[in-house]
C-alpha cells in the first residue's frame, strides 16, 4: 500500500484512566467508515514529551497511510488532568490500556487490528503494555529503554551514575516523608548528549507545555521499570524494534537487548547517522513510518 494515500482528519477527544481525564486527537484517514473498518495505531510519547511534540506529526503520516491513529498525554502532562510531571511508568502503562480500549471504540476501526507504537520512554510504555495486554494486536518500539538501570548507567561515568542513585535514595525518603519530590532540570536525569540537549531545547522551545523541568523521583521510578522483564510475553504477536546507531542518548544496545529477548515474529531496524531526536524528524522519521507501515501491512493483512 502507498504511504500517504489518504487525506487525514483530525479532532479532539478524551478519556479516563485512574480517574483522570486525559486529554487526545484522533487522527482518520478520509473516508474511512464503519461499513469500511480500518486499522489503528495508538502513538505513545517519551519520557517528558507530549502529544503535541513530535507524535502529532508522526499521527498525521499513520493517518495518511490509512490508519485510524490516537495520540494522548499521559496523567499529570501536557493536557490531561493528574499530579504534575510524574513519570510514574506504570501508571503510563494504565494510560496507553485506556487508550487502546477508546481507539477500538471509533467506529471506523477494527478493534483487532490496533498497534501500540511508542517514541524514546514512549517505546518502554507500548512495549510493557503490550506484553500484558493481548488487545495489542503489534507493537513498535522506536529508540526504548529496556532496562532502567543499565540505559542510566551506560551514559555516565561510573561515579555520576552513583551520585545519581544516591540522590534519587534520598529523595525517595524525602517523598515518602514529606509528599513532595525535588523538581531538578530533565537534563539532570536524562543526561543528554551535546546535539540531543541542543535539539531537545530547540524542539521544547517552540511548544507549549513541554516541561524543562522533572521530579528527582524519576532515577527509583526508572531503575524499577524494566520491559526486558516481560518482553517475550508479547509473542506470538508482531513485535518491531527501530533504533539507530548514532543514538548516544538511549544506546542502541536497549533496542536491540528487547529484540534479543523478544519472541517470533520480531524484526530490528537500525537506521544511520542519526542522533536520538533526529530520528523523529524528517529524514529519519520518513524511514521509521515506512518500516512500521510495511511491518503493519505484512502482519495485519486480510
Amino acid at each position: 500500500m502507498p504511504l500517504f494515500r489518504w487525506a487525514v482528519v483530525e479532532h479532539p477527544a478524551q478519556f479516563y484512566s485512574g480517574g483522570c481525564r486525559l486529554a487526545a486527537d484522533v487522527y482518520v484517514p478520509d473516508g474511512a467508515t464503519a461499513s469500511d473498518r480500518r486499522p489503528g495505531v495508538v502513538l505513545c510519547c517519551g519520557y517528558t514529551g507530549i502529544k503535541d511534540l513530535y507524535l502529532n506529526d508522526m499521527a498525521r503520516r499513520f493517518a495518511a497511510a490509512g490508519y485510524v491513529a490516537l495520540t494522548f498525554d499521559y496523567k499529570g502532562w501536557g493536557q490531561s488532568e493528574g499530579p504534575r510531571l510524574r513519570l510514574a511508568p506504570y501508571s503510563r502503562v494504565e494510560d496507553a490500556q485506556a487508550a487502546l480500549t477508546l481507539l477500538s471504540l471509533q467506529p471506523e476501526v477494527d478493534a483487532e487490528r490496533i498497534a501500540l507504537y511508542g517514541i524514546s520512554y514512549g517505546g518502554s510504555t507500548a512495549v510493557f503494555a503490550a506484553a500484558i495486554d493481548r488487545r495489542a494486536a503489534a507493537v513498535i518500539g522506536v529508540t526504548g529503554v529496556g532496562n532502567g538501570a543499565r540505559w542510566m548507567q551506560r551514559v555516565r561515568r561510573p561515579w555520576e551514575f552513583r551520585e545519581l542513585v544516591e540522590r534519587g535514595e534520598r529523595d525517595r525518603a524525602r517523598q515518602v516523608v514529606s509528599g513532595v519530590s525535588e523538581l531538578v532540570d530533565r537534563g539532570e536525569v536524562l543526561m543528554h548528549d551535546p546535539q540531543s540537549a541542543e535539539i531537545a531545547a530547540r524542539a521544547r522551545a517552540a511548544v507549549t507545555g513541554a516541561a524543562m523541568q522533572v521530579p528527582l523521583e524519576m532515577v527509583h521510578e526508572t531503575i524499577g521499570f524494566n520491559p526486558e522483564w516481560v518482553v517475550d510475553r508479547i509473542a506470538p504477536r508482531p513485535a518491531l524494534f527501530i533504533t539507530s546507531d548514532r543514538d548516544e542518548l538511549v544506546l542502541p544496545e536497549e533496542s536491540e537487548m528487547l529484540h534479543a529477548r523478544a519472541g517470533e515474529p520480531k524484526k530490528l531496524v537500525v537506521l544511520r547517522g542519526f542522533g536520538h531526536y533526529e530520528v523523529f524528524v524528517p529524514p529519519a522519521i520518513d524511514q521509521v513510518i515506512a518500516e512500521a507501515v510495511d511491518w503493519l501491512e505484512a502482519h495485519f493483512r486480510r
